[in-house]
């Protein structure tokens, strides 16, 4: 059974309300439609819906877990044979509630109760929701292209290195340039205060 409902019962006690639901299920399957008051309809329509979902399983324990409900044979047999092909494609929502006005001698609020049996129709995707999912698809494929744009300034730190180290080779030449030069210009000088001392 449901998760029980606050406020009063109804029937006369528990089992009369077990019963009472069990009935209305067993017009409602036979029939496929049925008229009833708003709170009937709204206490029925969980449990249509939780022996329609037994029945798409189909196999002998939920029919047994049926009949604890459904004492009558031929409802639970058409609700396994005709019923339950009929919502397989469904995922929910076996019954529409359609509010009929008021009941003429008590004014209670009447209510229609039906099966909804008609094939599922998906809806089809909007260009809102298929313009997300580009999007969302999009900033997976970015970082591959930004790998190869994150590895060109290394080439360019590595190509300035070069650069460096070629500066600094050729820093390195003219300084032993420099110095090669001042040493011949020291022995030309030795070598002349030499000529000026044997001319002495």
């Amino acid at each position: 059974m449901p998760q029980p409902t606050k406020g009063p019962r109804l029937g006369g006690g528990p089992a009369h309300e077990r019963l009472l639901l069990a009935n209305l299920a067993t017009a409602l399957f036979t029939h496929k439609r049925i008229t009833t008051t708003e709170t009937k309809a709204k206490r029925l329509r969980p449990l249509a819906e939780r022996l329609i979902t037994f029945a798409k399983r189909g196999d002998l324990h939920a029919r047994r877990r049926v009949m604890t409900v459904i004492r009558d044979k031929s409802a639970v047999h058409e609700l396994f044979t005709e019923i339950a092909p009929l919502v397989a494609e469904r995922e929910g929502g076996y019954t529409r509630i359609t509010k009929t006005g008021y009941r003429k001698g008590d004014n209670a609020p009447m209510a229609v109760i039906e099966l909804v049996l008609e094939p599922v129709n998906p809806k089809p995707k909007s260009a809102k929701k298929s313009a997300a999912a580009a999007a969302a698809s999009a900033p997976a494929a970015e970082p591959e292209a930004s790998e190869p744009e994150a590895s060109e300034p290394e080439e360019t730190n590595t190509e300035a290195m070069d650069t460096e180290a070629t500066g600094t080779e050729q820093a390195d030449a003219e300084g032993t340039g420099d110095a090669q030069e001042s040493a011949d210009e020291t022995s030309e000088a030795e070598g002349a205060a030499a000529e000026g001392d044997d001319t002495k």
